[in-house]
């Protein structure tokens, strides 16, 4: 199979590509892969890195206010749509596939103008500028969740999962959490992180918690994001923190310790969504506010529905409350592993396999 990806901006959009361009690899060993991004992007760094042959092309999103730089925007557009032809005549994939952001835009319409079988990959519960915008334009879509099924044309709608969840649902316990981070196998862990840079909101819940977990029958690991680590650990130097208590600025590869982790408090991001229920993990999830049309809220409760997760809103979120939730799901056998089993059935542990087949099927047409 050769096959040109295309996705950028965030991880959100980057880690599922990469998880489906492993699951081609290995189920067609002698596959070509092209990942199209931009320089400035994530992509830039994260794709090469991984191996994979990278080009680029440039483009910005729109402006959600009236703004000359729109102007920019449409000539860019259109010159990275007749840079993406040239791209796709050298390359002749065999099907070219968007997983969002920006850059995918024009690489997934030039490729349709071009009658080349088209796939975008929608991971939220709303979906983006982009993926509506090329949903007229491509021959199927993959959905994660099923209330972002009506932004789109049904009969191009498959429901496939996330294949970042397909990767994760592989992952084994190492124990790096004992080996390299000092605790204890034995205790239930408790995960808390607002991301790769962190998030002030959770962050200030935690210093309010940290106290609070004397005594406590379970561990925390607070990762507080490298740009919060300085000033968050001169407030905890002035508490009394008890040792079930561990703090980190980041961890590498932090997929890799989530089947040791009991418990996550964090954001509804869709990958990490994807992640979580991968592992049957039950979670406490606080959506970011920040996120276009708040669609972290949606996609939390999404798991929320399904007694697969509990979710506080940041505007109610506080150290004593946080301990509550926490508290409720580690206190009650019963209901951590009905929520264990929730999450499970949630995720959609083959979703890149999913994903191949639809692409099998609209190469052949």
């Amino acid at each position: 199979m050769k096959l040109l990806v295309s996705g950028g901006g965030t991880g959100g959009h980057i880690y599922p590509a990469l998880a489906l361009i492993e699951a081609v690899k290995k189920k067609y060993p002698d596959s070509e892969i092209l990942y199209v991004g931009t320089n400035k992007g994530l992509e830039s760094r994260i794709v090469p890195d991984a191996g994979i042959d990278f080009k680029t092309v440039e483009i910005q999103g729109f402006k959600r206010s009236f703004s000359v730089e729109n102007f920019k925007t449409v000539y860019l557009f259109l010159k990275s749509v007749h840079d993406s032809k040239k791209i796709i005549k050298e390359f002749k994939p065999d099907v070219v596939v968007g997983t969002g952001g920006y850059v995918c835009g024009s690489v997934v319409f030039a490729a349709s103008r071009m009658n080349i079988p088209t796939f975008i990959h929608e991971q939220n519960s709303v979906a983006g500028i982009t993926n509506k915008f090329l949903g007229h334009f491509v021959d199927k879509i993959g959905i994660c969740f099923e209330d972002v099924k009506g932004d789109f044309p049904a009969k191009k709608v498959e429901f496939t999962g996330n294949p970042r969840a397909q990767q994760v649902a592989n992952m084994v316990n190492t124990h790096r959490l004992e080996t390299e981070y000092g605790l204890d196998r034995a205790m239930p862990t408790v995960l808390v992180f607002g991301g790769s840079r962190g998030a002030e909101g959770i962050n200030q819940a935690m210093v309010e918690a940290a106290e609070m977990l004397q005594g406590k029958n379970y561990q925390v690991l607070f990762v507080t994001g490298k740009v919060h680590f300085d000033k968050i650990s001169e407030k905890l130097s002035q508490k009394a923190i008890p040792e079930n208590f561990y703090i980190e600025p980041y961890i590498d590869d932090m997929p890799a310790i989530l089947p040791e982790v009991d418990v996550i408090v964090g954001r509804a991001g869709a990958t990490s969504l994807a992640e979580i229920t991968a592992l049957g993990i039950p979670s406490i999830l606080i959506p970011s506010p920040y996120v276009t049309n708040d669609h972290q809220t949606k996609n939390a409760m999404s798991l929320v529905n399904q007694n697969a997760a509990l979710m506080i809103k940041e505007k109610d979120l506080s150290g004593k409350v946080l301990i509550s939730e926490i508290d409720s799901i580690l206190t009650s056998v019963e209901q951590r592993n009905q929520m264990v089993a929730n999450a499970k059935k949630a995720g959609v542990a083959d979703a890149a396999d999913k994903v191949i087949s639809v692409l099998e099927d609209i190469i052949k047409k």
